[in-house]
This record gives C-alpha cells, structure tokens and sequence, in this order.
C-alpha cells in the first residue's frame, strides 16, 4: 500500500479513477485534503496545532460515488474510517444513538487496523508454533503433556514443544504442508463470548455492555472445553492464540489513537435529513437541530473518552454527504455550515458514464458477472452494442423513476442474467452472447411500462 508521502493530488486521483468514473471535482477535492495532511506534519509543531482538516461537504444524489471516494480515500492510504448515517443519531435525551459513539466506533476500528497490521509481522512465527501445537496432540512427549494437550507458551518467542526425533519431524512436515488438514482431532478450546443482553440502558449502551463483558471476562477465568474439529480449523485456532502472545497491546492501543487523531476519516451519509427547517410555517425539528449541535463539537475538536483511552477530535477528517433535494446546506445551523468549508457537488450520472462504470473500473461489473459465471463454465460475451443499450436503459429509468445512480444497474444486470444464473450449470452452450437484441428481449417491455419499472427495475 502507499504511503500518504509517496502520494502527489494527482496520484490520488489517478488511483480513485481505477475504481470510479467521473466527478471529478470530487476527486480533487479530497485529493487535496489528503494532500495538506501531508503538508501538515511537515510544519512546525507549533503550526501543526493551529492547522485543522478543511471538512468536505459532498451534494449529490444517491449512487453517483460520494461513499466510495471516501471508502476508496480511506483505504488507499490505511486511515482508520467509519461510514455512519447522521439519522442514526440523536440529540441527548431523545430516543437514539450517542453522537460520540461515532468516534468510540472510529477508534474501535483503528485498533482492529493496527491488530492486523501488526499481526503480519509474526504470522509464520504463529503458523509454526500452531502447527507445533497440533503435533504435540498427534504425539504428545510426556515431559511436555502431563495434564493437558500441550504446553502453552507464555509469549510468541517461546518453543512451543521441541520437535524430537526425525519420525516426529516427518509427522510435522505433513502438518505444516496441509497435508492432514482434513484429520480429525480434539483440542481444548474457550467458549465463544456470548452477549449480555439488557444490561446498563442508555445513550451508550453498546460501549457500557462491550466495558461491562470485558470486565466479567477479566475477573472470572476462562473454562476450556474439549472440541473435535479438522486439522485446518485448529491451526486456525491456535495461530490467532499465538498472535495474542506475539502482540503488546498497550503499544497497538497507542499507535491506533495516533492513527485515529492524525488520519481518521468519519464519512456522514444522509446529512441533509438533519439538515431540514420548518414546513408550512411550522417549528422546526427540534430533535434534527439537537443533532447538529452535538456533532458540532466533535467537527470542531473536542476530546472523546473511549475504552481505549481519551481521543481528540481536532484533526480528524470529516466528508459529509447528502442529496439535499428538500434542504439546502444553507438550512444547517450557521456554526456547522462554518466547519465543512468546501462544498462539492457531484453530477447526476449520465448514459456515457454508465457505460464507463460497466467496463472500465477495476473488477467492474462486467468482469464480476462474467467471473461469476465462469466458475460454472459460462462465457458471457458482452458486446458493446449490448452494454450501450443496457447502459442507455438505465439512464432512462432512472429518469422516470427514482435516481438511484448507478445502483440501477446492479438490478438491471440482475434481470437479465437472471435465467442464465439459474441454468448454468446445465448450460450446453457454454458462451452466451450479451447483445443488444438480447437487453431488449429482457428489459424493453419493463421500461416501457412505467409503472412496471416501479415495481421491478
């Protein structure tokens, strides 16, 4: 993966092309948000503290790419990222989710970021030391198995159990090369962690009940149970208790904090539901103005305590995105409008776009079809005059209908392959062309009838 250093506005963009097509404003939008992080940490610290992330602000209707450029921002320099929808949450006191629990979710999935991270620097330690485990239990020494399968290392550099003679050396090859996977053994196992239901109500009652187990887990000991499962399954198993050893999680806590200051990224969908005043001369939504006030201070920086520690908010990025048919942005309450300073308006898409998002993008959705259905020895032929007419269909009912981007054609593709799916398997004719006689034999008489497009596409 690169890193934020190695990445010019440009290469950020070049990179979101591979996978969306069009809004390119967007795209440099973001692209130059990213870029001033960099630009950030290369200023003195005194500076650093006064500079905060420029919050974007995406317009546009659903499906045209607004939470896959942040998804696709996210993922393309390893930031820590959360997509939550703003009607989720509540002012406090109303029925409803915490506005902090956005940040408590962010941090969570830091950690998890980092865990994996660091955990691919100790997996062939893991994986040895799995399989050492499992041979211990095909042939235990006696000095290592007096009164359990093995002898349980108390750090990822201990010697699990030491191998011995070349017969066991032979058993060990075979384990590690997968070659007993399906062999049957028992092994010692702790029960799956199950949920504490109805436990501490109130605006943070998923953290308080997560905290709560936590603490439950740490006063009462674990009870193993023995379990009869493959060879594979063990070795899974066992590697994940290895990489617990091998991993300091004071130092994956400090590090995803950091991560999550510096670099995370908090995508808000449906902004604009929170966005709406009064109607016909009524009050206004009282709960709806409730929840942009809580989200303000958390856009302006303001410090969260999380199970990890205390978060700040300062220099966290936020992309918040809505449709804003009813609302405008001018209807958000005057300080949050202030925080999202660049606004960008994403363009409905056209029938050129949508044969661009068939064909172009990696693993678009021609390629994903056709790989589907050659795991069946199916060969779908797309020609061009048939992605043009499915392309052409789509933009059309999304004109009649409801816009749903480019949404519409997952379930146009869908319709059409829908018979070819089901007989596949026993298909004679292995290549099936997907012309443009083809699309209107499927979809022409559906869109014709417009309330039949309703209901079906």
């Amino acid at each position: 993966m690169m890193g934020t250093a190695e990445l010019t506005p440009k290469e950020i963009v070049r990179e979101l092309n591979k996978y969306i097509v069009g809004q390119a404003e967007a795209k440099k939008s973001v692209a130059i948000a990213l870029r001033n992080r960099w630009r950030r940490k290369h200023l003195p610290a005194d500076m650093q503290d006064e500079i905060i992330p420029k919050n974007i602000l995406l317009i546009g209707p659903t499906g045209v790419g607004k939470t896959e450029i942040a998804r696709r921002l996210a993922k393309l320099v390893g930031a820590p990222f959360i997509k939550v929808e703003a009607t989720k949450y509540t002012e406090v006191g109303y029925v409803g989710r915490d506005v902090e629990q956005i940040i408590r979710d962010l941090v969570t999935n830091a950690v998890r970021m980092v865990q994996e991270q660091e955990s691919r620097r100790f997996q062939q330690q893991a994986e040895e030391a799995a399989n050492k485990r499992i041979l211990q239990i095909f042939w235990p020494k006696k000095e290592h198995a007096a009164d359990d399968d093995h002898k349980e290392s108390t750090s990822c550099t201990d010697s699990v159990v030491s191998v011995g003679s070349d017969k066991r050396q032979a058993m060990l090859e075979k384990i590690s090369s997968h070659q007993w996977d399906e062999k049957e053994i028992e092994v010692k196992v702790s029960p799956q962690e199950r949920p504490v239901q109805g436990v501490l109500m109130g605006s943070s009652n998923e953290e308080l009940t997560n905290n709560f187990q936590e603490m439950l887990g740490s006063i009462m000991p674990k009870r193993k149970k023995r379990k009869k499962m493959t060879v594979a399954k063990a070795r899974d198993i066992f590697r994940q208790e290895e990489l617990e050893k091998c991993l300091d999680m004071d130092v994956v806590i400090e590090k995803a904090i950091t991560a999550t200051e510096q670099a995370g990224i908090v995508f808000i969908d449906e902004f604009d539901k929170i966005a709406e005043k009064s109607r016909s001369g009524g009050s206004p939504d009282v709960s709806r103005e409730g929840v942009q006030r809580d989200i303000l201070p958390i856009v302006e920086g303001a410090t969260v305590n999380t199970k990890y520690g205390a978060v700040k908010t300062d220099h966290i990025l936020f992309i918040a995105a809505g449709a804003f048919h009813v609302s405008k942005p001018s209807d958000l309450i005057p300080e949050l409008q202030g925080r999202f300073p660049i606004r960008v308006e994403l363009q409905s898409l056209t029938a050129e776009d949508f044969k661009r998002i068939l064909t172009e993008p990696n693993q678009s959705l021609v390629k994903q079809y056709k790989a589907l259905l050659q795991t069946d020895g199916v060969d779908l032929d797309f020609t061009a005059e048939g992605i043009e007419a499915l392309a052409e269909y789509a933009y059309r009912v999304n004109l009649e209908t409801e816009n749903i981007g480019a949404r519409r054609l997952h379930t146009m593709l869908e319709k059409i392959l829908e018979d070819i799916a089901f007989a596949a398997p026993d298909i004679t004719e292995k290549t099936i062309p997907v012309t443009k006689e083809f699309v209107d034999e499927k979809l022409g008489t559906v869109v014709d009838n417009t309330d039949l497009s309703h209901y079906i596409l």
